[in-house]
């Protein structure tokens, strides 16, 4: 059995006290409105309360059951409660050229391309002030894990993933980052420059070390590496076909774009004479330990193909719209063709604001547009954020829910005050319906990272201003 798919040896009952000498729980999350625990039974427990020990859950019950005591307790009235949001696709770096004006109303390639000189100076400061700012702005809007497809890498830019790994720690948030890598430049007929693309070995090399430095497989894992070659259009398909087969020896997982664009099966076609998918699938990503960005074209065989090989899916509702070539990611057809379906931010130099409650509220507003008042419910998006967020990461049962056992990621949602006067029949419908919304309390492994609508960690403003100013340098306005 993988070792990242197992259960921990943690099988305390829903009522028993934390085990050791000391009977308090870490953490006691209690009185919300409303629990949802998104577990496989889908229970909603009124008045419900969370108890964390050693960052796993130890307990969850409804108000008819006895609390446990705590070291710490936060107060959930007027809230719904569920678990941590998972984001699933993300390059934090693009925080740096956010809504950046010149490239604002270009297609997809003709955005990659105008931009990519700009990332040629990404190094460790600036990989390390866009994932702290980025990643304290997701936990903000409910997210408590994070990947990151960091795929450039500059000559001469340091090691951008352990840098952005070291802003995770800080913060105390779950992080995916994925060793993302571009072989292909232009003078080759791909699409980036020469100045952020590497030597297909060395990727290779480099994704080996990463892994052995920093991915963790045990239950519970703060950190977990997955390898990312970028798309099509900017690596080749025997780096494609080398990574799978590292990953496979590595045992870790595969990320990479797909099928997002009209000019990306353009491309396809005139370069390998096969529609992307087809050529995902040739180079041997057709399994379960891909999870792919976007997928917003294909057609009704290919969803068929990625369901019975359990590929997942990260929908990003916002960055479709806005640069997607005008496309409706199918997601009511992936998920009842077994496909695992969660949420993303993507870069936030096409999404630019990082909330994965926003893209929820997003996901919930194109599934009706798409297939009408049925076509998806607030629970369906839900699910999507955080049980198909885990399946995504290959961590179902882990993350995502509100179970016994499970880590101890969870968010408090106000469902009171002024933007949800009068929602008082259905908190789940309320938290997506009303708003516009934020965590009052986001914990990470039984941990505050956001308390009260603040982040806990005291250098927000220090940070801001050196991030302010690795921007300006970037974009060349200093």
């Amino acid at each position: 059995m993988r070792r990242d798919t197992m259960t921990p040896a943690f099988t305390t009952a829903v009522s028993d006290p934390p085990r050791g000498t000391d009977a308090r729980a870490d953490l006691l999350v209690r009185s919300a409105t409303l629990l949802a625990t998104c577990d496989g039974e889908g229970r909603e427990l009124a008045g419900g309360w969370v108890a964390v020990t050693d960052g796993l859950i130890s307990g969850v019950g409804s108000a008819a059951d006895p609390e446990p005591p705590a070291r710490k307790v936060l107060e959930a009235g007027g809230c719904l409660v569920t678990p941590g949001l998972v984001n699933t696709h993300h390059h934090l770096y693009q925080n740096l050229t956010r809504s950046y004006a010149p490239v604002a109303g270009g297609t997809l390639f003709e955005w990659l391309t105008g931009l990519y000189p700009l990332w040629s100076a990404v190094d460790e400061e600036t990989s390390y002030l866009s994932a702290w700012v980025g990643l304290a702005e997701l936990a903000l809007g409910g997210a408590t894990t994070s990947t990151d497809h960091l795929y450039i890498r500059p000559e001469d830019g340091g090691d951008l993933w352990s840098a952005e790994i070291a802003a995770a720690a800080e913060l105390g948030m779950r992080f995916h980052p994925t060793r993302g890598s571009m072989s292909v430049s232009v003078k080759d007929g791909g699409l980036p420059p020469a100045s952020v693309v590497q030597d297909e070995d060395e990727i290779l090399a480099d994704c080996e070390r990463l892994v052995g430095l920093h991915h963790d497989p045990s239950w519970g894992a703060m950190v977990r590496v997955a390898l990312a070659p970028c798309s099509p259009f900017s690596v080749s398909p025997e780096l494609m076909r080398r990574t799978a087969e590292l990953a496979e020896r590595l045992d870790v997982r595969l990320h990479t774009h797909l099928a997002e664009d009209p000019d990306e099966d353009a491309y396809c076609m005139e370069t390998f004479g096969r529609r992307p998918i087809e050529q995902f699938e040739e180079v041997g990503w057709l399994t379960s330990r891909s999870w792919v960005a976007h997928c917003i074209y294909p057609n009704e065989a290919e969803i068929a193909r990625l369901g019975a090989a359990g590929v997942g899916v990260a929908h990003c509702p916002s960055s479709n719209m806005l640069i997607g070539g005008g496309g409706l990611a199918p997601v009511r057809e992936y998920r009842a063709a077994g496909v695992p379906v969660g949420l993303g931010c993507d870069g936030s130099s096409s999404a630019d604001s990082a909330s994965l409650w926003l893209e929820s509220r997003t996901a919930l507003l194109l599934g009706r547009q798409r297939k009408g008042p049925g076509g998806m419910t607030a629970r369906d998006v839900l699910d999507i954020g955080t049980r198909g967020g885990a399946a995504c990461l290959g961590r179902t049962g882990e993350l995502g829910e509100l179970s016994v056992g499970a880590a101890g990621d969870l968010v408090c949602w106000p469902v009171d005050g002024l933007v949800h006067a009068g929602a008082l029949t259905d908190p789940i419908e309320a938290w997506l319906r009303c708003g516009p919304s934020a965590a009052r309390h986001t914990v990470v492994a039984g941990r505050a990272v956001v308390e009260d609508g603040a982040l806990t960690h005291p250098g927000v403003d220090a940070m801001l201003g050196r991030h302010r100013q690795a921007a300006a340098r970037l974009q060349g306005l200093v």
